[in-house]
């Protein structure tokens, strides 16, 4: 059970008007749990694990359940080029160097409530999914599905491209709330964070596919792998876009 919150509304498609909202949002959520210091269960262990979503993809590859890897060699070659910089955050948390935080872990634009008079972000909900994960989880996240300007199962490839108002208008607000407690690292690696999720959801949408998508709904027999395609090019735009993000980012702050 929770509150109902009267004359409030969801939305599922992104305009300009709303990621800087949703970017104060997701860093308000994120400061008033920040001093909290017990450790909270797991909803989905290692959720947002790097490494193990590489373990996954290689062992899906040894077994070829369903005899597709032979489709996919050019992807896996591609991903294997940057399996080990994806998963840094987990090296540099074993280091100490990099915190965990608390985290809604599923950033989405319909995961908040607006006032449906004034367009204001109410609060977060959807709270299945907060545990401990690094600040790339809300960051990167949104930007997966916000920035992109094609659905993620879009076949169009050729059209997808990294959009910058949305990107600078959620960092933005992101900011305006969490410069006050993020470390330097933390700050520094917020392009990295960008990059990481499309490149994990690539990694999933294609262990699925060569699994015989046993986890991912799908519509039509090719589905996971037109969405590991398309997540891998996103990937691509993000990568070229590397230094235009560290420059607006220290703008920010």
């Amino acid at each position: 059970m929770s509150i109902f919150i009267p004359r409030s509304r969801t939305y599922n498609t992104i305009t300009p008007a709303y990621p800087y909202e949703a970017g104060v949002a997701f860093g308000q959520f994120e400061e008033m749990l920040v001093d909290v210091v017990e450790p909270l269960g797991e909803p989905i262990p290692d959720f947002h694990n790097m490494e193990l979503r590489v373990r996954q993809l290689s062992e899906a590859v040894a077994n070829d359940s369903v005899g597709r890897v032979k489709e996919v060699h050019q992807e896996l070659e591609f991903l294997q080029q940057y399996q080990t910089e994806m998963c840094q955050a987990e090296s540099l948390y074993r280091e100490g160097k990099l915190p965990k935080r608390i985290c809604h872990c599923d950033t989405k634009i319909n995961n908040m409530l607006f006032d449906e008079e004034k367009g204001t972000v109410l609060c977060v909900i959807d709270l299945d999914t907060v545990m401990s994960s690094f600040v790339f989880s809300d960051y990167g996240d949104f930007l997966r599905t916000a920035a992109n300007t094609m659905a993620e199962d879009s076949p169009e490839y050729e059209q997808i491209q990294f959009r910058h108002d949305i990107f600078e208008a959620f960092t933005k607000g992101y900011l305006s709330i969490t410069k006050k407690f993020l470390t330097p690292l933390e700050i520094e690696m917020l392009p990295f964070a960008v990059a990481l999720f499309p490149f994990m959801q690539a990694v999933r949408f294609l262990a699925d596919y060569i699994n015989g998508d046993p986890y991912y709904k799908i519509l039509y027999p090719q589905h996971n792998l037109v969405r590991a395609r398309n997540q891998i090019q996103f990937f691509k735009c993000i990568l070229a876009q590397k230094y235009y993000m560290k420059g607006f980012i220290k703008t920010c702050y």
